[in-house]
């Protein structure tokens, strides 16, 4: 879930299924509400969003940082009586040692489109902007070049 039209074409060619509307219409499309729902956009409402329309007994996951002041509200009593989960993922929980080599060969055999989620190569001058940018919406991912 996005909120950035170019980013959810991203994720629809990357094989992700992309849902848009309000609560009620997607809950209503997916039959009670989706198994997973996966949030990486940082902003806390889309997060909210995410775990609305997660079907009891489905797992929310965000891997986007909010604003450190930013609190997220939800129905307590859901995660027991719908039995949801809601989980964060730092970097993939990513254990470098194991999963680096994985994602190289990955990478290697054609399997991890990598160059698809590179948006912008940056000077390290240029690093404010870069992280206007991601604030802002406009990139994936960028690399810094010296």
């Amino acid at each position: 879930m996005d909120p950035v039209p170019s980013k959810r074409e991203l994720a629809r060619s990357l094989g992700a299924t992309v849902l848009t509307g309000d609560i009620a219409e997607i809950r209503e499309r997916t039959g009670g509400g989706v198994d997973y729902a996966v949030d990486t956009t940082g902003v806390v409402a889309a997060l909210s969003q995410a775990y609305e329309v997660t079907r009891p007994g489905g797992t929310t996951v965000t891997v986007g940082l909010p604003d450190p002041s930013a609190g997220l509200t939800l129905p307590a009593q859901s995660l027991v009586a719908e039995e949801k989960t809601l989980r964060g993922s730092y970097l993939g929980s990513c254990v470098p040692r194991r999963d680096v080599p994985r994602f190289v060969a990955l990478y290697q055999a054609g399997l991890l489109p990598v160059e698809a989620l590179l948006t912008h190569s940056i000077a390290l001058e240029e690093i404010n902007a870069g992280f206007a940018r991601l604030r802002d919406g406009g990139a994936v991912r960028q690399v810094i070049t010296f």
